[in-house]
């Protein structure tokens, strides 16, 4: 974006042609919002778009301002028009605000006189350019953005590794480090989904290549990685009894979760920093220390096949299954012969991408006031006419930054819109009051130009991390851009200070009054669809459990809408929080209605991995009656959020000690075979019952426990 927005300037310069050269490096700008993570074909395909929307918001923008009568109502109409471009999902959210952007700037001085048409086409042009930089970029550094989303996804699971490590220990601190592994656990789930768009696209459209193939397998495995520390949630009330007889056991399964989340930093960091990995066996001489620990527990113990000998040998089998997922990742890292690897097939790959709606009838369905977008789109609307008409009356000298505030902090939902104005404000206030201090320290234009160019660059690379510190570096930038064209440096800032205070104040008053969307609107919805997802999940793992043999992608693909969904959810409810409190009804049962579906998703995580994962016996009658009822529960919640119907009295009997009545007192264990060979074969058996037992026996009660809260909670 630097070199994009540096050279056309850097060209007037050079041919006496500066006013041409900054509206084509404004068309740059407008282009660039789309130039965000994906496929390459997606990319260049929204660069285009946004640079054809601003060419044609631009050539409007440019007459509105021969006609105040007109202009009011078509401010109005082009910003609803353009802003419900977002119903077609991120990457139109993205062409849509650089439509917007484009509208905003039309207001502006920053063509000076230039006709509308001519700078409509100069805009075009900027949009070309800025599309051939994306592509000399793309294969310049192909890699790149695979390695960096790829790295990035290494040190969030080496983040959750660490945080369950610090979760066995910190008995004070749980509730909040939980918290921590929820937010991890969603973030995750967002990486996921843009390195399959990445991996996946770009193998569709440029064919197979070693590179890829192998990144993918590292993906996957990571994927697997996620959901095999979901489905082993540890038990920390037991394994405090435990280890507080065995306090170096503790600290050798800490060190084990810590050894294994520095191990994927480090691999992390070569895909970032490429050079050849190092051996390292740290982590396997932990595994061996655990192990070791494990053993001498269960010589200790009076009943070798105790609930709490079962629990941590079924700990350490998931502690060695990360392991050797870690080893794996490690040894698709080193050069391999194509033939050793078995790689996933395009077929099977192509079905994991999220596809956008793109026809006719979204945009029909969206058209009305149930939609969120349609709401928010009429609400940006009329914030922008109140905010341009106080800008004219007040005659504000850059009356078009209130708008341009007011574009980039309003957002569908309060809670989004109040944060970003908080920041948007602090950040304004931190960088005028910055720019005072090296304005009055430098008085070099030419520095000025350099750090107009460094702060936008910087600023555009925070905007998604963090949103106060892209504020400061955005005034700082427009700042030193107008102390290039302006004498009264202090009155830009001053100015810059009280329109983005105006902007904010609009946001937050519109989204509070103006057709406000509030989360508990959705909510039933967004719980509706979890459940479904967790329901679909639950069905393929029986179906599995039943039928044995080769994984199918159906099972992989509703795993991945569980974890999609699950994640969704969790973010609906922290949006919830940040609303006003009398938007907030039944906040504490719907917070435990989530927990729920987190524990729901963990448990059928734990129940798959392990059915996956070993050799299993048929399954037996009772099996079929509780699958069945789990089943019925998830329907019933279904039901009661769909049409708020309640089961009759006869059907509660029905569900009622139905696992006492298929696992109760008739269920016995076999008596322990001296034989070796039967011996373990009798362990595994056990395992199995106790497993499969122990989490059917919970997702009865979760399931159970969903339907009846749900009933008591007007949604």
């Amino acid at each position: 974006m630097g070199i994009a927005l540096t050279l056309p300037i850097l060209f007037g310069i050079q041919f006496d042609r500066v006013q041409t050269s900054i509206v084509i490096t404004v068309g740059a700008l407008l282009a660039s919002p789309s130039d965000t993570s994906g496929s390459l074909q997606s990319k260049i395909k929204g660069i285009l778009l946004s640079a054809l929307l601003a060419m044609t918001v631009s050539v409007i923008g440019g007459y509105l301002r021969f006609s105040m009568w007109a202009m009011f109502p078509l401010i109005g109409l082009l910003m609803f028009g353009i802003s419900y471009l977002s119903i077609f999902g991120f990457r139109a959210s993205l062409i849509s605000f650089s439509g917007l952007f484009a509208l905003v700037l039309s207001f502006s001085p920053v063509s000076g006189d230039m006709p509308p048409i001519e700078r409509s086409l100069l805009i075009g042009v900027g949009g070309l350019w800025y599309a051939f930089m994306a592509l000399v970029w793309h294969y310049a550094f192909p890699k790149a953005p695979t390695d960096f989303y790829l790295s990035k996804t290494l040190n969030l699971t080496a983040e959750y590794l660490r945080i369950r490590g610090h979760l066995v220990s910190q008995k004070n601190e749980r509730s909040k480090l939980l918290k921590e592994l929820l937010q991890i656990q969603s973030e995750l789930t967002e990486t996921h989904e843009t390195l399959r768009d990445i991996l996946i696209s770009r193998r569709m459209g440029s064919g197979k290549s070693f590179y890829h193939g192998k990144r993918l397998l590292i993906f996957a495995t990571l994927i697997d990685m996620l959901e095999q520390a979901m489905a082993n949630p540890v038990n920390y009330a037991k394994t405090d009894v435990i280890f507080a007889k065995k306090p170096q056991h503790l600290a050798d399964f800490k060190s084990l979760l810590f050894e294994m989340a520095n191990r994927l930093d480090e691999i992390g960091e070569v895909l970032s920093n490429p050079r050849k990995l190092t051996a390292d066996s740290k982590v396997r001489d932990c595994l061996l220390l655990v192990k070791k620990d494990i053993t001498e527990f269960s010589d200790d113990a009076l009943d070798s096949i105790s609930e709490d000998t079962l629990m941590l040998r079924n700990l350490y089998k998931y502690q060695e299954e990360q392991v050797r997922k870690i080893e794996k990742i490690e040894w698709l890292l080193k050069e391999r012969d194509r033939k050793e690897i078995r790689f996933i097939k395009d077929e099977e790959a192509k079905r994991f991408l999220t596809t956008e709606s793109y026809d006719f009838d979204t945009f029909l369905e969206n058209f009305n006031f149930n939609s969120s977008i349609f709401r928010h789109s009429l609400r940006i609307a009329v914030v922008a006419i109140i905010g341009y008409a106080i800008g004219l009356m007040f005659e504000l000298q850059n009356s078009y930054w209130i708008l341009l505030t007011i574009i980039v902090i309003m957002r569908p939902n309060f809670g989004l819109t109040k944060k970003r104005s908080i920041e948007r404000t602090v950040g304004t206030l931190i960088g005028g009051a910055l720019a005072v201090l090296i304005v009055l320290w430098i008085k070099n234009p030419i520095v000025y130009g350099i750090l107009s160019i460094i702060t936008l660059v910087i600023s555009f690379s925070m905007v998604q991390r963090n949103y106060r510190m892209a504020a400061i570096f955005i005034t700082l930038s427009v700042v030193f851009t107008f102390a290039l064209l302006t004498p009264d440096v202090f009155d830009v800032i001053t100015y810059r200070v009280t329109d983005t205070v105006i902007g904010t104040g609009l946001a937050i008053i519109g989204n509070l009054l103006l057709w406000p969307a509030w989360e508990i609107q959705s909510m039933q919805t967004t719980l509706c669809d979890t459940i479904r997802a967790n329901r679909n999940y639950f069905n393929q793992i029986v179906s599995y459990y039943k039928d044995k043999g080769e994984v199918p992608s159906e099972y992989k693909l509703v795993r991945k809408k569980a974890f999609l969904m699950m994640s969704d959810l969790s973010t609906a409810f922290q949006r919830m929080t940040q609303e006003p409190k009398s938007q907030q009804k039944n906040l504490e049962a719907f917070y435990e209605i989530v927990e729920l579906n987190q524990t729901f998703l963990s448990s059928l995580a734990s129940l798959s991995t392990y059915i996956i994962n070993n050799p299993t016996t048929p399954a037996s009658k009772n099996f079929d009656i509780v699958t069945t009822r789990i089943d019925e529960n998830l329907l019933k919640a279904e039901t009661v959020l769909k049409h708020g119907t309640q089961p009759s009295e006869d059907e509660k009997k029905q569900v009622d000690d139905i696992f006492e009545l298929t696992f109760g007192s008739t269920y016995f264990l076999p008596e322990e075979p001296e034989d070796s060979e039967e011996n373990g074969e009798f362990h595994q058996q056990i395992e199995e019952a106790h497993l499969v037992r122990e989490q059917l026996k919970w997702l009865l009660a979760i399931s159970k426990k969903m339907s009846e809260l749900l009933e008591k909670t007007p949604v």
